[in-house]
Parts: structure tokens; C-alpha cells; sequence
């Protein structure tokens, strides 16, 4: 995996990065395992991706809203 260091050292920018990385590896274990024929381990790690994702639009949304506080002070 690359290391991410978000700019300025944002411990949630740095999440979301983790996150969408752990989706990444998700969805490309769930293609393999379709091409395996391995269609429920694919379908578990397809939700996995999906929840990570998620996750990462959470901290990215923490993120826009820490910023428009401190751009309002």
C-alpha cells in the first residue's frame, strides 16, 4: 500500500485515505473472487468495499464541515 500523509497532517483526511485504500483492496479481492467463481466470498468483500467507502465520505464530510468552521472564524 502507498503511504498517505494528508497536507497539513488532518488526522481525518488521513482516515478517509486509509479507508478508500481499504476499498480499493476490497474490490479488487471481490473481482478475483468472481473470477474464481467464488460468488459469496465476492459478494462479502463487494459490502466490505462499500462500508469503507462510506466511511471515507463520513471523515470527508467531517473534513469540509472542520473547514468551513475554521473559515468562518
Amino acid at each position: 500500500m502507498i503511504d498517505l500523509q494528508a497536507n497539513g497532517g488532518s488526522p481525518v483526511l488521513d482516515e478517509a485515505a486509509r479507508e478508500l485504500q481499504a476499498a480499493q483492496h476490497d474490490a479488487r479481492v471481490a473481482f478475483d473472487c468472481i473470477a474464481l467463481g467464488e460468488f459469496d466470498r465476492a459478494h462479502t468483500h463487494a459490502l466490505t468495499a462499500r462500508v469503507a467507502v462510506d466511511a471515507a465520505v463520513t471523515a470527508l464530510a467531517a473534513a469540509l464541515a472542520e473547514a468551513g468552521q475554521a473559515a468562518s472564524r
